[in-house]
């Protein structure tokens, strides 16, 4: 927020050279209406006449000199100029790229976690359906059908045919109103909006069918042929599969008594500290993989399905999760289940829009690093509440 009121003190200073520009252009502009008229006027008149040798030398002079000045005006590059050396001074300190697509981003995101309409923010409205507005600006302000579009097209953009269907379905429906007109601002147009939602929704169309696909899975893993893993699909972006059936209900019994006696309040991590939070309801514990058999079988089966190397450093040991009455864990950034629950409990994926329900003795799965290492943000994730019963996790 300080760098966007910074940015507003930018705006202002060019405010002021626009102005400048402006009495200058206006000047220059009535000085040109004043040759129109008076041109027009000879044209208009029936005794002005070339044969006159005044009138004849006024019009080869003005189609010589005069009109050539007017339409290569230096005083009007000589305005130009000034404009855009005003807006060079400024470059440091106006808004890149970056700040305007995560600008895009923040509208999408609050527009996820607090249910907005995206007809409602176009129009400036705060509300979710069927409640009192969440927040009532002094001032309301509207965003344009260009703006819609951008936000739309960021979306697009990153492969998030969720969002850019909503911004883009509302930027067409602007650009309709306002058909045949055009703003100095505006940098797409009906068309454009029109061709990005068609591929939006063509997009959108075989990434759910992808969702739905199952499949047998052995990663290429000599221990996974004999009985390879029961694979669905949830979601591509972010990558999230469930595989089913990963334990048995005897491993997941043995897992539960090894876990039992060591459970404590579940902590989180605060600077190189841990501590107990009010966002993480539940009791947890650590078991190495020397603690039981069914434990070192589950790591192998691990990192066969997933790939990864398993062992210290390169992972943490093997926590098992309790979530009682009301045990939940607010949005975090990175676990399976081994016990179903009778309401309540799913994962969600915040930014993605998803959740996954709990399902006894299946693992959830996700990439919650991008292959450059950089932390993929659609991974943002919640333990919803158990409602009834109890949930096991890992």
């Amino acid at each position: 927020m300080l760098s966007v009121r910074g940015a507003l003190g930018a705006e202002r200073r060019l405010l002021r050279r626009l102005r400048s520009y402006l009495r200058e252009e206006s000047s220059r502009l009535r000085r040109l209406r004043r040759f129109y008229e008076k041109v027009q006027a000879l044209h208009q008149d029936p005794e002005a006449s070339v044969d006159n040798p005044l009138l004849a030398f006024s019009l080869i002079k003005r189609l010589h000199s005069d009109w050539p000045n007017i339409v290569y005006s230096d005083e009007a590059t000589m305005n130009t100029q000034a404009l855009h050396a005003g807006l060079r001074e400024m470059e440091q300190e106006l808004p890149g790229t970056e700040d305007l697509d995560g600008a895009a981003r923040a509208l999408m995101r609050l527009q996820d976690v607090y249910a907005l309409s995206v007809k409602g923010l176009a129009s400036g409205v705060f509300q979710r359906a069927g409640h009192p507005p969440l927040y009532s600006p002094g001032r309301r302000a509207s965003l344009s059908a260009d703006d819609c579009f951008h936000v739309g097209k960021v979306a697009y953009d990153t492969g998030d045919y969720y969002h850019s269907i909503a911004w883009l379905e509302e930027a067409v429906s602007l650009f309709r109103l306002s058909y045949g007109s055009w703003n100095l601002e505006d940098r797409s147009s009906l068309e454009d909006a029109l061709d990005h939602l068609a591929f939006s929704y063509f997009m959108l169309a075989p990434e759910r069918l992808l969702h739905l696909s199952c499949s047998y899975e052995t990663n290429g893993s000599p221990y996974l042929l004999l009985q390879p893993a029961k694979k669905e699909m949830v979601r591509i972006q972010p990558y999230v599969a469930l595989y089913h059936d990963f334990i048995t209900d005897a491993e997941a019994e043995t897992i539960k008594g090894l876990a039992g006696p060591w459970l404590q309040r579940s902590v989180v991590a605060s600077g190189e500290k841990q501590q107990k939070a009010e966002y993480r309801i539940s009791k947890s514990a650590w078991l190495k993989d020397t603690a039981d058999p069914v434990v070192r079988a589950l790591d192998r089966r691990i990192a066969a399905v997933t790939g990864l190397d398993l062992r210290p450093p390169y992972a943490e040991y093997l926590q098992v999760v309790n979530y009682g009455l009301g045990g939940h864990y607010e949005p975090h950034f990175d676990h399976a289940t081994l016990s179903a629950v009778e309401a309540g409990g799913s994962t969600a994926f915040i930014y993605a829009n998803f959740s996954v329900p709990v399902v006894k003795n299946a693992a959830l799965f996700w990439w919650n690093l991008r292959r450059n290492g950089n932390g993929d943000g659609d991974t943002l994730h919640a333990g919803c509440p158990v409602l009834a019963g109890d949930k096991w996790g890992e």
